[in-house]
């Protein structure tokens, strides 16, 4: 029998590890140019901080210059029970991480299960705290009870994901966004699991089966404490070389102001500042029609860049989508 009582507002994005060969220049990515806090652990592993917890960012090295976890804050014993009870119900398996990887994690245990798009999901309640005061550019992120940001995906199967996130962690639907970028129109849903306006947005394309990001996530979000932040760190990332993807704009739904950088893995990163808390007894859904008000246009696009972003879709043909059916079940169609 599955848990019933709901655990909406008990999970918050706690961390995020990433898959990369790439050291040198991830560090340079993190701390010089984005302005987050290094702790180098060995030659293979290495952390970024942006508050007091001891890991926000687990790099280790390899090959698929990806994201390949996401670990969720789990308030309490009873909420991680009743997630790890639904799972279980639905014959999904759970397996226990090791001391060490709960260590370089920097929590006290971890409980992992498979997720869409083949990233693994895990889930923690106690993360542990560093006694070593932070080194940062940026004079702070918000994260508390919003979580550290959000991550966003591609899909060809949206209610899949929607279903899915739905099973384990109650998540809401916030809003939608309609986008037609190079002739394609893409709907964007956008799902919270606590006060923070998404911490997932799905975004997929409308009667073309295809996929045209190489990576699992399309980018990830930090949220800056100041808009001078976001300012000083945008500037740092053109003058250290780094790839922008999108400049300065402000979103139509959650008016977060942000840019957009590629990270040296190649999935992009955005930097925000200042998005709006959802008040969950006057909230309703609604569809935005582009996705800024003003801004977040492409930098240095080419045909180049279009060649191989046409390619990367014709790859994902072949490339099936895994949305865990277990969880996701048939899905949650649009409202």
């Amino acid at each position: 029998m599955t848990t019933t009582a709901s655990v909406f507002g008990a999970v918050h994005l706690g961390y995020i590890v990433i898959e990369t060969n790439r050291f040198a220049d991830w560090r340079r990515f993190g701390t010089e140019a984005i302005g987050m806090h290094h702790d180098a652990l060995s030659r293979d592993v290495m952390r970024f901080r942006l508050d007091g917890q001891e890991c926000r960012f687990l790099l280790r090295r390899g090959p698929a210059e990806d994201v390949v976890t996401t670990g969720w804050h789990i308030d309490d014993h009873t909420a991680f029970e009743q997630i790890e009870a639904r799972i279980r119900a639905h014959g999904v398996p759970l397996v226990a991480g090791s001391d060490e990887e709960a260590a370089l994690r920097g929590v006290e245990r971890l409980l992992r299960f498979p997720g869409p798009k083949g990233i693994t999901q895990e889930i923690y309640t106690t993360p542990r705290v560093s006694a070593e005061p932070l080194r940062m550019l940026a004079s702070g992120f918000v994260t508390g009870d919003s979580g550290m940001g959000h991550v966003a995906l591609t899909s060809t199967r949206p209610a899949r994901i929607r279903g899915y996130f739905n099973t384990v962690f109650d998540a809401r639907l916030t809003d939608y966004i309609d986008e037609t970028i190079c002739g394609v129109t893409l709907k964007i849903r956008f799902l919270r699991v606590d006060e923070r306006h998404h911490s997932i947005a799905v975004a997929a394309t409308r009667g073309l089966p295809i996929d045209p990001v190489r990576t699992r996530v399309q980018h990830l979000n930090i949220q800056a404490a100041t808009l001078d932040d976001v300012a000083r760190s945008y500037q740092r990332v053109h003058e250290l070389g780094f790839g922008m993807a999108l400049s300065v704009g402000q979103h139509t739904n959650d008016r977060e102001l942000s840019y957009y950088a590629r990270t040296p893995s190649g999935f992009e990163w955005e930097v925000g500042w200042n998005p709006l808390v959802i008040d969950e007894n006057t909230w309703e859904p609604s569809t935005h029609q582009g996705i800024s008000v003003w801004g977040h246009l492409p930098v240095g696009q080419t045909i180049v860049t279009k060649l191989a972003q046409f390619q990367a879709a014709a790859r994902s043909l072949t490339r099936p989508e895994n949305t865990v059916p277990a969880l996701s079940g048939t899905g949650i169609p649009d409202d």
